[in-house]
């Protein structure tokens, strides 16, 4: 049999696995073989039963990464291997389910005013204002913009999903002043300058890493006083909940976000401004004469 991993990866491109994907579940299989010290081909259900057990009990790792190996070793053995484990239609860790963090439109302000470097201030504006990933607002490219429209082109989102979002005029009066006095410095540092990358840098993709983005937010963060546990996905909450608390329909937001399934975003319904003050004024009435 032609080698597991060769396979595996062939398995990746015929069912059409995004980068990430892939990167992801070839991680996880190179994980167990490491832990077990045997191919994963020779491994038997007890061995992987006893990989997932070292995750939970040993590594102590959260229940959505020991999903993603799930995920991972299921494609291994039911895809690739043609061999079914019974250990694997046991595992069912149980997910916690968190609110995020939301910003106020006031405290999206003031963290963006904070960021220095032009490059991140404009890629994080970009993201806040048109509800991004990161990674999508780190890899856009100038062609992503149409600026007749008005609209902004997000290729190869979550689950390899391309989508319009609406393109603020402040945003892109912000994109046009950048292009023209920030980028071209950026430009003059690295040794490709054919890149067409909103937001270039010399990174192996040619575009700024999120890794930079997330510690230029944590620290704008931590310069504005604010207690909230913020991240640059944050940003992403604070513009579904700000939309919602404005009075945009929730199968929109849905659209926008490039969400498969409105229960994801009926989420915000529960962080909305609007909502909390009619509970609190609900509340304050019954409370009234006790």
């Amino acid at each position: 049999m032609k080698d597991v991993y060769a396979r595996l990866k062939e398995d990746f491109r015929l069912r059409g696995l995004s980068d990430r994907s892939r990167k992801a579940y070839l991680g996880a299989v190179r994980q167990l073989e490491r832990h077990t010290r045997r191919p994963p081909d020779e491994l038997g259900d007890e061995e992987v039963r006893g990989y997932f057990l070292h995750l939970i009990d040993v590594r102590r790792v959260s229940p959505s990464t020991v999903n993603q190996h799930l995920y991972a070793i299921k494609f291994l053995y039911r895809v690739t291997l043609k061999r079914e484990l019974p250990c694997l239609a046991t595992i069912r860790p149980k997910r916690r389910r968190k609110l995020p963090v939301v910003l106020s439109v006031e405290e999206v302000r003031s963290v963006l005013k904070q960021l220095r470097v032009a490059k991140i201030r404009t890629c994080m504006t970009v993201i806040y204002s048109c509800g991004l990933r990161l990674l999508e607002g780190t890899h856009l490219s100038a062609v992503a913009i149409d600026s007749d429209r008005m609209l902004l082109r997000v290729e190869s989102g979550k689950g390899d999903k391309d989508r319009y979002v609406p393109l603020p005029s402040r945003t892109l009066r912000l994109l046009r002043d950048y292009w023209r006095t920030d980028r071209p410095r950026v430009l003059d540092q690295l040794p490709a300058r054919s890149c067409d990358a909103l937001f270039p840098a010399g990174t192996a993709d040619g575009v700024v890493g999120p890794t930079s983005v997330q510690r230029a937010m944590k620290l704008a963060v931590a310069e504005c006083g604010i207690k909230k546990s913020a991240s640059v996905h944050t940003l992403r909450h604070s513009y579904a909940t700000h939309l919602l608390e404005r009075g945009v329909p929730l199968p929109v937001i849905q659209e926008l976000l490039g969400h498969r399934s409105v229960r994801t975003t009926l989420l915000y319904t529960h962080l909305t401004e609007p909502s909390i003050c009619r509970v609190r004024e609900t509340i304050d009435e019954l409370m009234g004469d006790l």
